[in-house]
């Protein structure tokens, strides 16, 4: 009598080549199965949900002042994606930009508060500066465990933000803690450590961490696109093996674009304290880290693509922030419909890879 084998009905297969419109076809009905669900969850709640939608759009690019907190959101998150995207390229998993962006952010505190004699354009560079080098530094102690023991990155990088992070918390409470505040927290920057603002078109003064983010995509663009060391990086992203073949110093250029991966997200960190916050706190990551993982996957790792991404998800960031103003909706409500939305949106890059194709019965 012959043999059934039971075998998986359904399984996944790689889709071949998608045009243009079929893609953003995919992208159009998530955006629209995100809203509809969202839609339905606000409706059990008891709201409207086109006034909701519209007071979230109102609340982010409702005027200069709501565009102008808008930009100061997605500066920070482009910036951290941008780095972490030159990661992701080498393939490379690198989840430490949280305690990345926190080591950078205490490299630039420390010159903020001990060195401000110095005149404010020495001493914003003299920050810059001590801020990447210090999110470089604490980004090559895994790439170092990977090139030399083969050590998992992406559990060594996450585990590190723990360790800065309190360190924070350490300085706060100890050695940095404001003397004249009653709760404990660290002071305030002078004037010569906060960066000037420069006028957006369109929006107003904005600090000049909008330019810094250009001249990045730029710049990433530029790197990867055309010079010799995005070539390699590129190279040892797609096959290591490959990459030895054929002569190239694979575990320098492991280092150096984790140096210049968690660099950039260092700079995140000097741009937060000396920009919005004008002191250090425990929140100056803020989960960007993070989020930049799922915007870097959204973008398919293009520092343009980047942008455009990271400016959507702060309107989104920024109209959840007004839609609890002002229906005062507790915050666990405005992450489940975040959650809702990042869910479908994710889910429709997925199957612009794949499809669910059915398996047919093996008999023997």
């Amino acid at each position: 009598m012959p043999k059934t084998y039971a075998l998986s009905r359904y399984h996944l297969v790689q889709r071949g080549d998608m045009s243009t419109f079929q893609t953003w076809l995919f992208r159009l009905f998530a955006v629209f199965g995100a809203l509809g669900v969202g839609g339905i969850f606000l409706l059990m709640l008891g709201f409207n949900p086109l006034h909701i939608y519209w007071t979230m759009l109102k609340g982010s690019l409702g005027g200069p002042g709501m565009q102008k907190e808008t930009v100061k959101l997605m500066i920070p998150l482009c910036l951290t994606t941008l780095g972490v995207a030159l990661a992701f390229k080498m393939r490379f998993w690198n989840i430490g930009a949280e305690g990345q962006i926190c080591a950078g952010a205490i490299a630039a505190s420390y010159f903020a508060y001990f060195h401000n004699h110095l005149p404010s354009p020495l001493l914003l560079f003299v920050m810059a500066i001590a801020a990447i080098i210090a999110g470089g530094l604490w980004g090559l102690i895994p790439a170092y465990f990977k090139t030399r023991y083969g050590t998992n990155e992406t559990l060594f990088t996450l585990m590190l933000n723990y360790i800065v992070l309190y360190f924070i918390t350490y300085l706060r409470e100890g050695p940095w803690r404001n003397p004249e505040g009653g709760f404990a927290s660290m002071p305030r920057f002078t004037k010569q450590a906060r960066l000037p603002e420069v006028l957006l078109p369109g929006i107003g003064n904005v600090h000049i961490g909008w330019i810094v983010m250009i001249v990045a995509v730029v710049w990433m663009f530029i790197y990867l696109r055309y010079t010799k060391q995005g070539y390699e990086l590129s190279v040892v992203g797609e096959n290591m093996m490959t990459a030895r073949y054929a002569g190239m110093p694979v575990k320098r250029i492991v280092m150096r674009t984790m140096f210049i991966s968690a660099g950039i997200c260092g700079l995140v960190g000097m741009l937060q304290v000396a920009g919005p916050d004008r002191q250090l706190t425990d929140a100056v990551a803020n989960g960007r880290g993070f989020t930049a993982v799922s915007i870097a996957w959204l973008s398919r790792l293009s520092p343009f693509g980047i942008m455009i991404v990271s400016f959507f998800f702060s309107v989104m960031q920024k109209g959840f922030s007004m839609m609890q103003t002002e229906f005062r909706i507790p915050g666990s409500m405005s992450d489940i419909l975040q959650g809702i939305i990042l869910f479908f949106v994710l889910g429709s890059e997925f199957f612009i890879r794949f499809r669910i194709a059915v398996r047919k019965e093996v008999k023997a």
